[in-house]
């Protein structure tokens, strides 16, 4: 059957490839320009290998939940030893990307930098038996703390709040090993996974438990206590930020809440500011904080008084 002529037709699109692509390549040459000042281009670490590494990471932390199905007893060390061996070489390639990322301006001290890169990946390895142990105890306590769990392995499967954590004590370590930038990525992996904002940089102690989740925001100094639970929608944040005298932002700086041992903060609590919320007190839904409160305090949002009105929408 012959072919229609409409059908024999080249439809002309309606854009112009080598004017879009011109007018981004000068735009991408100015941006590199003012960000590197004429050097050469520094080789980025790589998101997707970031999101394979942390993958393969969390399986050899809880193989049984995250490795292959049906993973026998008798194969689990073989299987960590292959995954964790070839995580650690990939780990090191991009923690040698974001090493030489920052020190562009003395490129001569590549092989130190791969030593470099060497000694971070090692360290951050002889750790992962201690982040297991603390993802155990948070592992409990989410048990412990919510009557609809079933079992542990539940909890492990199921639980965005301890997915979050999984991977916020993988990114706080390399944060801690100054390799900010690939904590930064892994930390953004699980807000993307979970909904769950929590910056690498915020120290946070045993037992931890957020409970639903979503939309807890975790800034990055922040210092959370043991056995403390948050639930949906809290923040511990800045109440503001200083600037210099030209109006921009100071980098650094102690701007979140310590959160001490055994405290709880109910769902959609702002907590801001380097304040300190004392041992054991309970914070209130929707109780907007910015002062330190005492141990054993409890924390709730102002009742109404009697007489008050709230006519045609006020006090909404």
């Amino acid at each position: 059957m012959p072919v229609p002529a409409e059908a024999r037709r080249i439809v002309q699109p309606a854009w112009d490839l080598s004017q879009i692509v011109a007018e981004l390549a000068g735009l991408r040459a100015l941006s590199q320009r003012r960000r590197y000042r004429g050097r050469p281009l520094p080789e980025l670490p790589s998101r997707e290998a970031v999101t394979a590494i942390v993958e393969a990471l969390v399986a050899v932390l809880y193989p049984r939940h995250f490795g292959p199905a049906a993973l026998s007893e008798d194969a689990i060390d073989l299987f960590i030893a292959d995954t964790l061996d070839h995580a650690l070489r990939r780990l090191r390639r991009e923690v040698l990307r974001e090493l030489r990322f920052n020190n562009l301006d003395d490129a001569a001290r590549l092989s130190e930098l791969e030593q470099q890169a060497l000694a971070i990946v090692g360290e951050f390895a002889s750790d992962l038996p201690r982040i297991r142990a603390l993802l155990d105890s948070d592992i409990r306590a989410a048990f412990d703390g919510d009557p609809a769990a079933k079992s542990l392995d539940e909890v492990v499967f199921c639980y965005p709040g301890i997915a979050a954590i999984i991977r916020h004590r993988i990114a706080h370590r390399l944060y801690r090993l100054n390799v900010t930038m690939l904590a930064r990525i892994v930390a953004e992996l699980a807000h993307a996974h979970t909904g769950i904002d929590i910056h690498p940089g915020a120290t946070i102690g045993e037992s931890f438990f957020i409970d639903h989740g979503t939309g807890v925001v975790i800034g990055e100094t922040a210092r959370i206590g043991r056995r403390v639970r948050l639930y949906q929608a809290v923040t511990l944040g800045a109440k503001r930020f200083e600037t210099d005298d030209q109006g921009r932002i100071v980098k650094g700086g102690d701007r979140h809440p310590i959160i001490e041992d055994d405290v709880v903060i109910y769902a959609g609590a702002t907590v801001l500011g380097r304040i300190t919320i004392g041992r054991g007190s309970s914070i209130g839904g929707g109780v907007w904080l910015t002062r330190s409160v005492p141990a054993d305090s409890i924390i709730t949002q102002a009742k109404a008084r009697t007489g008050d009105t709230f006519d045609d929408g006020a006090g909404i």
